[in-house]
């Protein structure tokens, strides 16, 4: 064997070896993390306003204080740089019977929060999770608790644990202190847990990912010098190989990157008419009534127009009863709303392909006005509605 082929040999088994190298060093979608986005959150929030700061926290029975259903709302912008800007509105109640301001409350009364916050991610300084968002933050507020105003500077700390890109857990505690004390305010804590949204993402690499990323760059490089020194034995027929290769990888990529942008591009057009469709709001009846109002045409108006802008969108619109009445009449009655509706789109040029209804009669009440229950016709009014899902896009 010649030095030459002795030579070629080696150089083949290293540019082996450094490829199988590669293949198995890969960045995953467990190296990006979320740098930046807009967040939503829904949830419940527990107040303590017994009045002894930081003793008994864990005295639920005597000193927290909660509703049976979500009362908290919460918008956010999060930054690259770890800083987020989010706004706040809370609602509660004061338990009879509860610790409230160092005294047995006696009476139920309101609890109402607006407030402001800056908060930083610390996962900027213990590393990317992807997974687990610990974050401590600081605010200023306006309260109205056991029928006093104040002003308040707050303090939190919680963190965000999440299921996915989109969809995670948000737990965390603050602390509230009464700027002006002059009218007997007093200070607090107010815990909250909630389901939150993003949107609006843009992701990087986290730091193993940059680490990953920094290796395969380091062997593609080396691999790179030895194929050069292959090709200086061998130029004609090694580089032809290469860049046969190295032009179908670039086509992968770029066939990869076009897909995805229209994978993107398409789930985005349906985020934003989901929404659209979300804002518009419901179509209202009159008590046993199907006839469409002048405000529910205007709905559906312009709900017309969404899918004149999205033509190859599908929809299902659902129609309900409240309570009242027989469920035999109420279904016949939700079978005439959706019908109702439906004629209204398909007067307006909407394809009847598009669409598909069904009416529900009253078993989607959307609040406890059940048969058993009194309620005002202001509540009762919610649930004679039409409403619309987006189907398919």
């Amino acid at each position: 064997m010649t030095k030459i082929t002795q030579r070629l040999c080696v150089l083949a088994c290293l540019i082996l070896g450094q490829a199988f190298s590669q293949e198995t060093l890969q960045l995953t979608k467990k190296d990006s993390v979320v740098q930046s986005s807009w967040m939503i959150g829904l949830g419940y929030n527990i107040v303590d306003d017994s009045g002894d700061v930081f003793d008994e926290l864990l005295a639920v029975d005597s000193q927290w204080n909660v509703l049976p259903y979500p009362a908290r709302i919460s918008i956010g912008r999060y930054f690259k740089s770890g800083l987020g800007l989010e706004a706040i509105g809370s609602y509660n109640k004061y338990k009879v019977g509860n610790m409230i301001d160092g005294r047995i409350n006696t009476e139920e009364t309101n609890y109402l929060s607006v407030d402001a916050r800056l908060s930083y991610d610390l996962n900027k300084l213990i590393g990317q999770t992807g997974w687990f968002d610990p974050y401590v933050g600081v605010g200023l507020g306006y309260t109205d608790a056991n029928s006093i105003s104040r002003s308040t500077y707050n303090a939190v700390v919680g963190f965000r644990t999440w299921f996915s890109d989109r969809w995670g857990l948000d737990l965390n505690s603050s602390g509230k202190w009464a700027i002006d004390k002059g009218d007997g305010a007093t200070n607090h804590l107010q815990h909250a847990a909630g389901v939150v949204y993003q949107f609006g993402i843009e992701k990087g690499l986290s730091k193993k990912g940059k680490e990953k990323w920094a290796q395969i760059e380091a062997m593609e490089k080396e691999q790179q010098r030895v194929q050069d020194s292959l090709a200086a034995a061998n130029r004609a027929k090694e580089e032809a190989a290469l860049a046969e290769r190295l032009a179908k990888e670039r086509e992968q990529a770029r066939l990869a990157a076009a897909e995805k942008a229209r994978i993107d591009a398409e789930n985005e057009r349906r985020s934003q008419l989901e929404r659209s469709i979300e804002e518009l709001g419901h179509v209202y009846f009159a008590l046993n009534s199907s006839v469409l109002t002048k405000k529910s045409k205007q709905v559906l108006d312009s709900l017309t127009v969404l899918l004149r802008n999205a033509p190859t969108a599908e929809l299902k619109v659902s129609s309900h009863t409240d309570s009242r009445g027989a469920s035999k009449y109420n279904k016949w009655l939700s079978d005439r709303r959706v019908q109702r509706t439906i004629d209204y789109l398909l007067d307006k040029g909407i394809v009847p392909g598009r669409l598909t209804s069904e009416g529900r009669g009253e078993t989607d009440l959307l609040n406890e006005c059940d048969d058993n229950t009194y309620c005002p016709e202001e509540k009762h009014r919610k649930n004679r509605r039409s409403e619309f899902a987006l189907t398919k896009m």
